[in-house]
């Protein structure tokens, strides 16, 4: 197996590093300290990444966007990764691929806007008491005549605030299975200021400051059938076609925070001395520095290989659950250790671990908890043996 990058490739993960480290490191503090991230601040980025060629890069060429694959695609996220959540989601947007599958009317109004920065987009699939029971979503929308009227509170909906309009997923009607009824869901886009839908403030979060989660709230809004995102009742067929790469997103930014936490980690035991050497010569230090790069190569090859194989169309669900569970808990390992290893120091907002600590806390939740993908691991391989 050739495991070298292209010319191409090198050029992209150079580029977004650089931006990375020029253009959104020096802003991490604020965003920390305030836990906002300031609207001026957020547009003078975002026209520095389009001018960098950076926005939108998970997009087809064929409609805008840069055209990376799927493995290029993640060794780019893993670049912007390495710098606060609110600065390289906010900053350098990339829109939900599932607006690919979009009508020609939605096209013109939604997902040409969203990749030439003039509107955003976010998901709600989340809902209070739910989790990942998602054919348990109580929201629904019940038709009349040529409209859907919709009732239900989505919570933990990331940048609702920042977003133009909503992909917005909802109970349509439900079908007798062996297990028993299941919900029938179908996507709708609802822009910002429908009448009925009002978008809240989240909750206090411990991870990603200046990244918000807010609460949207539907009562009785009313949405036109063109609304429906692909057809009635299939919701999760859309979701499902287009989302999936979603766990190597997760998986490719937890790479580019823990490759910076082990590289600060390294650095601190070769600087730092005690009892007339440095720490690194202890082995209770260098022994943890090896873990951490083997945890850490481990998490990187098997989110690449999910990347490439996706590439083949030959990726399974397994194989995206193995890059996620590995990557944020290889994350979460990486972020404790490098801490540990500054002792005190660690923690202090002087540098970026405890924000690091804190932000890897989530990934092992959002996007499918650690269990679920444990579930989907284990179902992957007893399912052909009659398990």
């Amino acid at each position: 197996m050739n495991f070298a990058l292209t010319e191409e490739q090198e050029m992209i993960v150079k580029t977004t590093r650089d931006f990375v480290e020029r253009e959104l490191y020096p802003h991490e503090a604020e965003v920390e300290a305030t836990g906002v991230l300031r609207p001026e601040l957020r547009d003078q980025l975002k026209a520095k990444a389009m001018i960098a060629g950076l926005y939108a890069a998970n997009m087809p060429a064929e409609v805008g966007g840069a055209g990376l694959d799927t493995l290029t695609w993640c060794l780019y996220e893993r670049e912007l990764g390495k710098a606060s959540y609110a600065l390289h989601w906010n900053c350098v947007f990339r829109p939900s691929n599932i607006l690919l599958a979009c009508n020609d009317e939605q096209r013109e109004k939604y997902l040409f806007p969203a990749i030439k920065g003039q509107a955003s987009d976010c998901l709600a699939l989340t809902e209070p008491g739910i989790g990942s029971d998602l054919r348990g979503m109580k929201t629904f929308a019940k038709l009349d005549g040529d409209d859907f009227i919709i009732n239900g509170t989505k919570h933990f909906i990331s940048h609702a605030d920042e977003a133009t309009f909503v992909i917005l997923f909802a109970a349509t009607g439900e079908e007798e299975t062996s297990r028993g009824p299941k919900k029938l869901i179908t996507a709708f886009l609802i822009d910002k200021g429908t009448k009925g839908f009002t978008v809240r403030d989240g909750y206090k979060n411990v991870s990603h400051r200046g990244y918000q989660n807010c609460i949207l709230e539907f009562n009785d809004c009313r949405v036109h059938k063109s609304q429906i995102l692909g057809q009635v009742h299939k919701g999760f067929e859309v979701a499902n076609e287009w989302l999936g790469a979603t766990r190597l997103q997760v998986a490719s930014t937890c790479l580019g925070r823990a490759d910076r936490a082990l590289k600060l980690a390294t650095q601190y035991a070769v600087d730092r001395q005690q009892f007339g050497q440095q720490i690194g010569k202890f082995q209770g230090v260098s022994f943890k520095l090896a873990d951490m790069a083997m945890e850490l190569r481990a998490a990187e090859l098997l989110t690449l290989e999910a990347a490439w194989k996706f590439d083949q169309k030959t990726v399974t669900e397994m194989d995206m659950a193995m890059a996620k569970l590995k990557a944020t808990e290889a994350l979460a390992l990486i972020a404790d250790e490098a801490i540990q290893i500054h002792g005190g120091m660690g923690l202090m907002s002087d540098l970026p671990l405890e924000r690091i600590w804190r932000d890897a806390r989530v990934e092992r939740i959002w996007e499918g908890t650690s269990e679920i993908q444990r579930h989907i691991i284990s179902r992957a391989m007893l399912r052909p043996l009659g398990g």
